[in-house]
């Protein structure tokens, strides 16, 4: 899945690219929360210019990822726990709409990717690194957002499911597995293939009541 990530990627703008290694980086707390973002060590270690890369943080400020003080600088934001019950409430009547839709779209260069990714995930090791898991994790629920054909849909979940992924890293090492909630995705994906629209949307609203479950029983 990630070599599919990295052959998009490269008919990207900079900016944008810079944008979502960013983001990425923030989501999975490889930038810790509340950590300065310094520009000219990022520009240098990525490969960015210094323009691509403000342009990237001016948008991961509205994503709620980053925070800019005057005088002060830029910071990672402090995860916040709180927000888990607010985030989930939005997500438990977006996420079904975006998996009614996905089912409802005949595109076959969409439909073949859902079905990759199921098959990867049917045959997936679930022994493997938890990170590696939570890519997984992020991806699938990207490709749904897409499938659903509605991009004020999929920016609004794209960034709702960020920040509930940074309080799922932040819980991380406190959860016995997580392997069970990424292999959930097989018989969602299957559902969306299917056309079964009732059944995708029923499917997507128990995984995310799953998730805010799994979460707080280790808070």
């Amino acid at each position: 899945m990630g070599s599919t990530s990295v052959i998009a990627d490269e008919g990207l703008s900079l900016a944008e690219r810079a944008y979502r290694t960013l983001r990425d980086r923030l989501i999975m707390l490889d930038i810790a929360p509340g950590e300065p973002i310094n520009e000219a060590r990022l520009a240098a270690e990525l490969g960015f210019g210094r323009t691509p890369l403000r342009e990237a943080l001016k948008r991961l400020e509205t994503d709620h990822l980053v925070v800019s003080y005057p005088r002060r600088g830029t910071f990672a934001t402090i995860v916040d726990i709180t927000e888990l019950a607010a985030i989930s409430e939005v997500r438990q009547v977006l996420e079904p709409l975006a998996a009614r839709s996905a089912a409802l779209n005949p595109h076959p260069g969409i439909r073949a990717e859902l079905a990759q990714v199921a098959d990867a995930i049917e045959s997936l090791d679930t022994g493997r690194d938890r990170r590696e898991l939570m890519q997984y994790d992020l991806e699938v629920h990207r490709l749904i957002y897409r499938a659903a054909g509605n991009h004020h849909l999929e920016e609004s979940l794209v960034r709702l499911d960020n920040l509930a992924t940074r309080i799922w890293c932040l819980v991380l090492d406190r959860l016995p597995s997580i392997s069970g909630h990424i292999t959930e995705h097989v018989d969602l994906l299957r559902a969306i293939l299917a056309g079964d629209a009732d059944r995708a949307a029923s499917l997507a609203a128990d995984h995310i009541g799953h998730f805010e479950r799994t979460v707080r029983s280790v808070l």
